[in-house]
């Protein structure tokens, strides 16, 4: 369906003058700034049937039970609970045959007196498609990057519209509701980084797809979601603990690929600031390492995730293309140990300076974003296909003017070569995996994991094919 240009006024007068829809607004923090757009365009009365903000923590857990955190995914699913069955249990005996009940709320910190940074929040709509039907829910979080806390209200109050007014008329249309999100907003002003759709009206949604469609329409740079498929906010999986990240296309997961992620795993381990703590591995995907000929395929997208949550790794996807940014994002998170894996081949792209042309800093500013944090990057080494040579990190060749650079990162452990590799792996490129896969060459079994080789051919994914059975010829009589 084609995007529409609906102005927020607009849809938030077109929800109160739908007599089929009645509903209850329920924000705690950054006033009721959602609730007050149908207050202002007039006949709310056809719409509102409580508007509440339970600001007051007392109060708040009088109404909906004691929480750790008030800004919570688990505050907002408690709210968005309570306030549906009350508004249920109080009127569906009246009006449920004819009325298709929602509920919003939000939970929000916004820029104060007290808090002058992380302003975040998290938004919900529970909403019915048809009278007394069952009902479909849809939440997510949200990051606000306005400087003044009247800005933040009027970005949460337009975000906020966009939701409810998505869930009641685009349900059925879920990429267009995602691009209608932020209509009247920008993502320098309210970043979107994870939605989850759950219920009936939503049954066939992939909530991995949805991810990746946060980071590829713009709602976010980077999303990420579990082993098991579920997604998930940064803070719930990244809020301090050490990271260990490996950025790759995985089309397929490879020998080398895992030999990477252990052997730089058996290393960052014994960094005294990691000893002890729980580790989180992420395996990340850039929109550059999912494009193909201009394209990103959904279900080749879907296969690659399947292989990496057989072997329980979560998901990171972005639009870092530069480490740097991919630090940057994962600082906000963390002041813990983060280590990086990658290639001799990244290793070298790291040190190209043509990657730098819009930082004014240059090449040294990226470094300076880099390497913050005891972030260090391991580096797994190379086979030079004309020679044979072993390339590592502590052997690769820079441009001669960065030679004193690379040195001191070096004899500072800000990058550390690979030790403990399987030299039997090097050969192995997951694009000739990738070819076998395709043509029906087995031989592609002896370059993956056999826990990867049975996931490929029992669910036949990544354009998989049996090898051709042979004929023997019919002997003649």
């Amino acid at each position: 369906m084609k995007k529409e240009n609906v102005s927020t006024h607009q849809k938030a007068l077109q929800i109160n003058l739908d007599q089929a829809k009645y509903g209850t607004f329920a924000e705690i923090g950054a006033g009721q700034e959602v609730a007050r757009w149908f207050f202002r365009v007039g006949g709310a009365s056809g719409t509102i049937a409580k508007s509440i903000s339970a600001y007051d923590m007392i109060i708040s857990d009088a109404i909906y039970g004691h929480s750790e955190r008030y800004v919570s995914r688990q505050r907002l699913v408690t709210m968005l609970d309570h306030e549906y069955r009350l508004l249920t249990d109080r009127l569906a005996a009246q009006r449920g045959d004819t009325t298709k009940f929602f509920v919003f709320s939000n939970t929000v910190a916004a820029q104060s007196f007290t808090r002058r940074e992380d302003w975040h929040g998290w938004m919900g709509v529970c909403f019915q498609t048809e009278p007394r039907g069952e009902p479909s829910q849809i939440i997510m979080h949200v990051r606000m990057w306005d400087k003044e806390n009247v800005q933040q209200q009027e970005a949460l109050g337009v975000l906020g519209v966009n939701l409810v007014y998505g869930a009641l008329y685009h349900h059925g249309d879920v990429n267009l509701l995602l691009k209608t999100l932020v209509d009247d907003l920008s993502i320098d002003r309210a970043e979107v980084d994870m939605i989850k759709f759950s219920g009936p009206a939503f049954k066939n949604v992939d909530n991995r797809l949805v991810t990746l469609r946060l980071v590829q329409d713009g709602l976010t740079n980077a999303a990420m979601f579990t082993a098991d498929g579920e997604v998930v906010q940064a803070a719930e999986m990244l809020y301090k603990k050490p990271i260990l990240v490996e950025r790759g296309s995985f089309r397929p997961v490879t020998n080398v690929t895992l030999d990477m992620l252990t052997t730089a795993q058996a290393q960052f381990i014994q960094e005294p600031g990691v000893q002890g703590e729980e580790i989180v591995v992420l395996m990340e995907m850039t929109l550059k390492n999912l494009t193909d000929a201009g394209e990103i395929n959904h279900q080749d997208f879907l296969d690659r995730v399947d292989i990496l949550g057989a072997l329980g790794k979560g998901v990171l996807i972005s639009n870092y293309g530069a480490y740097f940014r991919l630090a940057s994002y994962l600082f906000r998170y963390t002041k813990k140990n983060i280590g990086i894996v990658m290639g001799v081949p990244s290793l070298r792209e790291i040190f190209d300076e043509k990657y730098y042309a819009d930082l004014e800093g240059g090449i040294l500013e990226s470094f300076g974003r880099l390497f913050k944090n005891e972030l260090k990057l391991y580096v797994y080494p190379l086979r030079d296909a004309a020679t044979g040579s072993i390339i590592t990190a502590r052997n690769v060749r820079v441009a001669p003017h960065l030679q004193h650079l690379y040195a001191y990162l070096i004899e500072n452990n800000y990058i550390q070569a690979i030790r403990d590799y399987k030299p039997e792996y090097l050969p192995i490129f997951s694009r000739d995996a990738l070819a076998k896969i395709k043509s029906g060459d087995a031989a592609w079994e002896q370059m993956v994991p056999p826990q990867v080789a049975k996931i490929i051919k029992e669910r036949k994914l990544l354009g998989y094919k049996s090898a051709p059975e042979l004929q023997e010829p019919v002997a003649a009589r």
